[in-house]
């Protein structure tokens, strides 16, 4: 059917900005720099550089990460990472490289996925580092007046 009802949202369905991918780095771009921020990213060009992100970070197939430190909420990995990564949520798929120690909550991968480095599941992860985090205020925040 073509035109039918609209089905119910499910609870994986993204409901947040956070949750869905805003911003892409394509294939062909090389990015030497931080990625900071808050929202969804689907990397699949190459990025050298630290990444924090408060939301999905998804690396594609044809994308390669270097970098110490990988910092998300929700990491999906199609294609190389090369670094450590912190997540509440790590999925590597099939045709995923991880080459680095990881940090997560929750933890899955495909057949055929490779993770070179060792594997800590904690029962909370600290993101508060993270971009406009809820556990710690930002310190370049300016501070709000109040009209008495």
């Amino acid at each position: 059917m073509l035109f039918g009802k609209k089905k119910p949202e499910t609870p994986f369905s993204p409901s947040s900005p956070a949750e869905r991918v805003t911003t892409v780095l394509g294939p062909g771009i090389n990015w030497k720099g931080d990625l900071r921020g808050k929202g969804g990213v689907r990397i699949e060009g190459t990025l050298e550089g630290e990444i924090a992100v408060r939301g999905l970070v998804i690396i594609g197939e044809t994308g390669r990460v270097t970098c110490k430190t990988f910092t998300a909420d929700t990491v999906i990995v199609a294609g190389a990472v090369n670094g450590q990564i912190l997540a509440r949520k790590l999925e590597i798929r099939a045709t995923g490289r991880v080459f680095g120690d990881v940090r997560v909550k929750s933890f899955s991968t495909e057949e055929g996925a490779f993770l070179r480095g060792k594997v800590t599941m904690e029962e909370e992860v600290d993101l508060s580092d993270l971009p406009d985090s809820p556990e710690k205020p930002d310190p370049q925040a300016e501070p709000q007046e109040s009209e008495d």
